[in-house]
């Protein structure tokens, strides 16, 4: 029975929990940074699990007990009330079946991640820098429905508008676990500003959102780290343009995968506090190479995957942004919907939440579950 294979898979989960939870308040462990962490998220998804596998030995249990009922009793009320009982449980099952089978598999230990998102502007000259922006606006509005932190770390402005780049790192509870779809190209239909024939342009943005990485994740050698500072440029207060306050960082880098060495150059002005500016410009130093250095990682997944729902392929085309049928098109689930104004006003949970069914069904599919 289906019944008695899950629970099959079940077993053990009880005392591996027991285990973990001792484990996260042992001081040596806690010491171990690196290794906390990874306790603490295994201890957050077996305790999803555990819940989940009570309701579900719950339903099973009041199956049993009202077929008992029903096998041993006549009298007509305390049959009925069994019935009720054993359609309601038998009824319960399948949900807490699928619900268990997709927490049985390994989460991406990345999800629970801040991200940095970074938007660029692609093919269609000023046209793809304002469209870049609105992508920009889009998920700040989203982000800010969610209740997380955005906080811009590098922008370059097109000259009509938008961005021909712009950086931001965002913050909250499983933000990158989230915000993996939307890594690709995103194309956009419409009639530019900046056209005088009333046609219609195609235009392009490049979306990445990688998983922001800890110290603890990669090894830097600050010491070998070249910092310049410069004043930073464009309107504000009086400290602008008259305070060394941004910062570039240079630092050489040996990719493990390649064996070659290359230059990384990031510059960050976001504050009128250099020593904050510093510490975002490591932040995105650590990012760069964690991303790097987990590329292959991705790569192996991708092609394991026979659908490009969440692969981290930056170059996929993803998404259409029709404006004159007021359509958006997700060509990784053939998803389609006619809100195009309300989904680039921030209204884009119900794509996100059809593109981790589609992932979930996928990852069905490659288990024996």
């Amino acid at each position: 029975m289906a019944e008695s294979s899950l629970l099959e898979r079940l077993e053990g989960i009880d005392a591996r929990f027991e285990e973990v939870s001792t484990l996260i308040t042992d001081p040596s462990v806690i010491a171990d940074m690196k290794r906390y962490v990874r306790l603490t998220r295994e201890y957050s998804e077996l305790e999803k699990l555990m819940k989940a596998t009570a309701r579900y030995r719950r339903a099973l249990e009041d199956i049993d007990g009202a077929r008992q009922i029903l096998e041993a009793e006549s009298d007509p009320d305390l049959r009925s009330l069994a019935q009720e009982e054993l359609t309601a449980a038998q009824g319960s099952l399948p949900a807490l079946e699928e619900e268990i089978k997709l927490l049985l598999i390994p989460a991406d230990p990345e999800d629970g991640k801040n991200a940095i998102v970074e938007i660029r502007a692609g093919t269609g000259g000023d046209e793809a820098a304002i469209f870049a922006g609105d992508l920009f606006k889009m998920y700040c509005k989203y982000c800010e429905h969610k209740g997380w932190n955005v906080s811009v770390t590098s922008a370059n402005e097109g000259a009509a508008g938008g961005f021909k780049e712009v950086v931001m790192a965002v913050s909250g509870d499983n933000v990158y676990g989230t915000l993996k779809y939307e890594s690709g190209v995103h194309r956009v239909q419409r009639v530019p500003a900046t056209e005088t024939q009333g046609r219609v342009h195609t235009s392009a943005a490049t979306v990445a959102v990688l998983p922001e990485a800890q110290p603890f994740d990669v090894e830097i050698n600050e010491g070998e780290i070249k910092w310049d500072t410069f004043r930073s440029g464009g309107a504000g207060g009086q400290n602008v343009n008259k305070v060394e306050s941004g910062v570039r960082l240079r630092y050489m880098w040996r990719n493990p995968n390649t064996g070659e060495t290359e230059e990384i150059l990031i510059e960050c002005t976001e504050t009128r506090d250099q020593p904050k500016n510093k510490e975002r410009a490591l932040s995105r130093l650590r990012t760069f190479i964690y991303d790097k250095e987990h590329q292959k990682y991705i790569d192996d997944i991708a092609s394991r995957r026979k659908t490009m729902v969440s692969t981290g392929d930056r170059s996929a085309k993803i998404r259409t942004y029709n404006y004159p049928q007021g359509r958006i098109t997700d060509h990784r689930i053939n998803y389609t919907i006619y809100n195009l104004q309300a989904f680039v006003d921030g209204d884009i949970q119900d794509c996100i939440d059809h593109l981790i069914i589609a992932e979930n069904a996928e990852k069905l599919k490659a288990t024996s579950l």
